[in-house]
């Protein structure tokens, strides 16, 4: 039987709110009234190819035994640790091994609720995953070990203001368990607690889009912690990247050097530099000196099989210092050697999108598991 989209629009809402009850706790009864959203229409490109697998027969997941700060054993050259991958457009996420196995994969279980995962970031103990989902307006925790939805805010198909969302991009647990996230189109920055879905801190004002952190946010793409509890901010306008304490103080706002449209900059492994891709066609890799604003490293390619085509995401690799980049419309995610800039290690075949083991359709952001020792286990 046909369903209305009311009809439907009113399951989701039941979906996401028995979600939310789970995380949290709480009843239904006892959420505070929601801000009124847009609907919005949704095409076939924002549901992609659907809910699919890889097919692949996953092998039993190892104790998490590594800490971001104290991570497993390093593989080495030319990837030291798997990487979960947020397949955009296969709406899944999906766990690739240096060797290229797949051994974790979480397919939607619902494409109403779960489509188009474009970030993805593990919790501090490497037990959870934060994941954005810029056009289905919503974020979500998602347990690693039972591959199921903890927690969502914002409301599917519905974009608006307040505790409502307009296009979220990025997406971490902080290490006290709150969740950060940059609000594009809502020129916010925000922190909100899973326990009660309550926002706790808001940078930037709906409506007022212009470069002046924290009180105003030029289209905010990137909000990534660093490890003494400082955020990095990236505004698509102007380029500018900013690095603002919890408190709210900026301590530097720079431009990014020949940097068209940053995209969710990281700070280098040792913290003193910034890394950061041009979402960009062709596409580039910069590393800049925040102090000085000046280039240290760059990766740029017009064209040929070295060439990117609006890379998302850009982050140094410990133990090697070769760089991870993710090829967003190449359909791959590719390992650059810092020294050589050689493409030397790849996942995804370039321009061909699918689902099946060595494919991806629109990969969009990725992090690092270094928090199990998925080598010994499958040996």
């Amino acid at each position: 039987m046909a369903t209305s989209v009311s009809t439907r629009r009113l399951n989701v809402i039941g979906l996401v709110a028995c979600l939310c009850c789970l995380a949290c706790g709480r009843t239904e009864a006892a959420d505070k009234p929601r801000a009124p959203g847009v609907p919005v229409t949704v095409t076939p490109e924002m549901t992609g190819a659907g809910m699919v697998s890889s097919g692949v027969v996953l092998p039993p997941v190892p104790p998490t035994t590594g800490t971001r700060r104290n991570p497993v054993p390093s593989w080495g050259k030319p990837l030291p640790y798997p990487i979960v991958i947020a397949d955009r457009r296969n709406n899944r996420l999906i766990e690739v091994t240096p060797d290229k196995r797949i051994v974790w994969e979480f397919p939607s279980p619902n494409l109403q609720v779960y489509r188009g995962n474009e970030d993805v970031n593990f919790s501090h103990d490497g037990k959870l995953l934060a994941v954005s989902e810029e056009d289905n307006y919503d974020v979500h925790i998602v347990d690693y070990e039972q591959r199921a939805i903890r927690w969502t805010f914002g409301m599917p198909d519905t974009r608006g203001k307040g505790d409502l969302l307009n296009y979220p991009d990025d997406a971490h647990l902080l290490e006290d368990g709150q969740f950060l996230t940059a609000d594009i189109r809502n020129c916010r920055v925000l922190i909100v607690d899973p326990k009660d879905s309550r926002i706790t801190t808001q940078w930037g004002q709906t409506g007022q889009c212009r470069h002046n952190p924290p009180q105003q946010l030029a289209y905010p793409n990137g909000a990534t912690p660093m490890d003494n509890g400082d955020i990095l901010v990236s505004e698509i306008s102007g380029s500018r990247l900013s690095r603002i304490t919890r408190a709210g103080r900026v301590l530097w706002s720079r431009q990014a050097p020949d940097v068209r449209y940053p995209s969710d900059a990281f700070p280098t492994v040792d913290g003193r530099q910034v890394i950061v891709a041009d979402f960009s066609q062709p596409g580039r890799v910069v590393i800049f000196d925040p102090a000085s604003g000046k280039k240290t490293w760059e990766y740029f390619v017009k064209d040929g099989e070295g060439a990117l085509d609006h890379p998302s995401l850009a982050r140094e690799l410990p133990d090697t210092g070769d760089i991870i980049v993710a090829d967003d419309l190449h359909d791959r995610v590719v390992v650059i050697d810092r020294h050589t800039k050689a493409i030397i290690w790849q996942y995804g075949v370039k321009g061909v999108k699918g689902h099946l083991p060595g494919y991806l359709n629109y990969p969009d952001g990725f992090d690092l598991d270094v928090y199990r020792n998925w080598r010994d286990a499958l040996k």
